[in-house]
């Protein structure tokens, strides 16, 4: 499935392909064997359009990527917790996630145990933009959460996000 983000390469790739089609027919037209200024100045912004779309569509794969490896990864670890009570309605988070110095969003995870005994979470935590779009998801464990308590943990996303970044529970097991 393509995500809106990868659009605009595929967008600045075709605007940069018509700019390279323009400067040749500009070099076509010129009086003299040299191509002329304007069309040396047009080959040389369709290359730099062309150089800009292929990083953006590069950063864009990457992105890509680096979700569905979390994505893999968070399955991973709860795969583990086969006979895990579903404790989705048991965590929350403070919703809007902060960025750290490294440009990483982090939200405070709190699971609430209302057992009899000491329990501990293993919790999902997607990040989005305002847009509902997934940015990241992360699995956080909250050890050894007190009988009829609360306990705090910290998570972070696998990579910098930008812009307003919400942060909600996907899924949490308790053990």
């Amino acid at each position: 499935m393509q995500s809106n983000g990868a659009r605009g390469p595929v967008r600045l790739i075709l605007a940069a392909a018509a700019v390279v089609s323009l400067a040749a027919s500009l070099t076509a037209c010129s009086d003299d064997s040299s191509p002329s200024d304007a069309a040396s100045q047009a080959a040389s912004a369709a290359s730099r359009a062309a150089s800009a779309a292929s990083r953006a569509a590069s950063a864009a794969t990457q992105a890509g990527d680096s979700l569905a490896s979390a994505t893999a990864e968070a399955g991973r670890k709860f795969d583990e917790f086969k006979n895990g009570a579903d404790a989705k309605d048991e965590v929350k988070t403070d919703g809007s996630a902060n960025a750290d110095s490294d440009g990483r969003a982090t939200v405070k995870v709190t699971a609430s145990n209302p057992t009899s005994s000491a329990r501990s979470y293993v919790v999902q935590v997607d990040f989005r933009d305002t847009g509902g779009n997934l940015l990241d998801t992360t699995v956080v464990t909250v050890d050894d959460v007190a009988a009829n308590g609360s306990k705090d943990a910290t998570t972070r996303s696998n990579r910098g996000l930008t812009g307003d970044v919400d942060a909600t529970v996907a899924r949490a097991v308790r053990h």
